[in-house]
């Protein structure tokens, strides 16, 4: 009598204890009653019904998946391996249970697979200056792939591009070749800039002589006080001085050229 009283105090607390399941805070139970879905349980305390009822646990919390270096040929025809790194997490416990086998293993092979195809609708200079853009466009692909199975592509991030020694070698001297460019367009740019401040100064003395010779004069006091003991033999037109000669009536100043031929 008293061991069949304890083997029904054994068997009551077996089901017990198969009933009772509790919850964090993270994570769903998608229950299942005969084989058929009947709700989303938790957190917290859950009671089944044992035997008819069985229970799947949904982590909710965000997932950090590495995405394998995958070989991918750029829109240019060129070879490069990348890496990447893809953020989701379950929002519909039910779906990441009853619509996929195995809801990681699928988002990872997804992931590889348009990580692959996005990328080879660039070319390279694209790839290694546009990540943001590219990172983005993979998230709402994966993103809108994924929702039937109830997943949340929160982030994708290209980690790693991995080019081969020679075309390392080819975008150092294509950054030389446009370094050297820009120096040019610069130089340039300031030779003009230049020739155009001197052809407003030409055009500015030209309307007033009297500055023509003071600049004229400032010159020769330049060149004489050089420091260096040295003779220099300089022309001086005669219509530069003119307007100052006349000034002095004891001094005629014979005609120019010019004038004499007028």
């Amino acid at each position: 009598m008293y061991g069949f009283f304890g083997i029904v105090v054994v068997a009551v607390m077996a089901l017990l204890f198969l009933s009772i399941k509790v919850l964090p805070e993270y994570q769903r139970g998608v229950v299942l009653t005969l084989g058929r879905y009947t709700g989303t349980k938790g957190p917290g305390l859950v009671l089944l019904i044992p035997i008819i009822q069985r229970m799947m646990r949904v982590d909710l919390r965000v997932t950090v998946m590495d995405v394998p270096p995958q070989d991918v040929i750029s829109r240019d025809n060129v070879s490069v391996r990348v890496n990447a790194v893809v953020y989701f997490r379950v929002v519909e416990p039910d779906k990441s249970m009853l619509q996929v086998a195995n809801f990681f293993q699928a988002t990872s092979q997804l992931a590889q697979t348009r990580l692959r195809s996005v990328l080879g609708q660039h070319e390279l200079d694209e790839i290694l200056s546009q990540r943001d853009s590219i990172n983005h466009s993979l998230q709402q692909i994966l993103d809108e792939a994924t929702d039937p199975w109830g997943i949340k592509i929160t982030n994708v991030e290209i980690k790693d591009v991995d080019l081969n020694e020679t075309m390392v070698r080819a975008i150092a001297r294509q950054a030389e070749a446009e370094r050297e460019r820009r120096a040019k367009v610069i130089h340039a740019e300031g030779e003009m800039q230049a020739a155009e401040k001197l052809r407003d100064a030409a055009a500015m003395l030209s309307q007033q002589p009297q500055a023509l010779q003071l600049r004229y004069l400032q010159t020769l006091a330049d060149m004489s006080s050089n420091g260096k003991s040295s003779t220099i033999v300089f022309p001086l037109p005669l219509d530069l001085i003119r307007p100052l000669l006349d000034n002095l009536p004891h001094i005629s100043v014979p005609p120019s050229s010019h004038e004499s031929r007028g």
